[in-house]
């Protein structure tokens, strides 16, 4: 009935990290994926430092908006299919196959789950890669923003972004772009977390909220 399916909508966002800021930039031999930490319950903060960067394989991370339940399920699913699909073919998993079986979960279940996932790595045949999944979209993109504190970063984004960045100049548009988001996003906040993928492996790194660059309004 609509009561019910409004009941379930309710549960199934309770916990949701949609009110987030989650961003991934391709530079040449590898991107850098980040994300904030806050997950929010209605007006409650739930979790202060969630990491919404999850592995999907060695190389292949994606950054999790809208249910948590539901984005963090998605990439546990994408996580063992991937496993499998690399023992299988007995080499690492291309990107955009990650990407795809995101995509293909997201469009299969659109009506039942609420999540929106960034995909990003770094594979032999294509190097660094971004994707976005939602619904049924696949695009690859030199960088991808999400989340609410998204909306608050697209001029800077723009503005900011140029080809031929390098991984240190990746790894401050990152950083930048999500202090400028926690900033301004009452949902978007805590620490910011970010990896570096290439074809050495990942650097994982957490930034605490008390360490982000400042700007004029701060």
């Amino acid at each position: 009935s609509e009561e019910e399916e409004c009941e379930h909508q309710a549960e199934s966002s309770s916990h949701s990290s949609d009110r987030t800021t989650i961003i991934a930039i391709a530079f040449e031999g590898g991107v850098v994926i980040g994300s904030d930490s806050r997950v929010s319950a209605g007006a409650s903060v739930v979790n202060r430092v969630m990491n919404k960067l999850s592995p999907l394989h060695d190389k292949i991370y994606c950054a999790l908006s809208g249910s948590a339940a539901d984005a963090q399920t998605m990439a546990e699913i994408v996580n063992y299919q991937l496993d499998v699909h690399s023992i299988e073919v007995g080499e690492d998993p291309l990107v955009r196959s990650a990407a795809t079986l995101v995509k293909n979960i997201s469009y299969k279940y659109k009506e039942e789950l609420s999540a929106h996932l960034i995909v990003a790595g770094w594979d032999r045949r294509a190097g660094g890669q971004v994707y976005v999944t939602l619904d049924g979209l696949l695009a690859r993109q030199p960088f991808a923003i999400g989340g609410s504190g998204s909306s608050y970063i697209y001029g800077f984004v723009d503005a900011e972004y140029r080809q031929g960045m390098t991984k240190k100049d990746c790894q401050e548009f990152v950083v930048n772009a999500l202090a400028l988001a926690m900033n301004r996003d009452g949902s978007s906040g805590g620490v910011a977390y970010f990896v570096t993928i290439d074809k050495d492996g990942t650097d994982e790194k957490c930034i605490l909220g008390n360490k982000l660059p400042t700007f004029f309004d701060e």
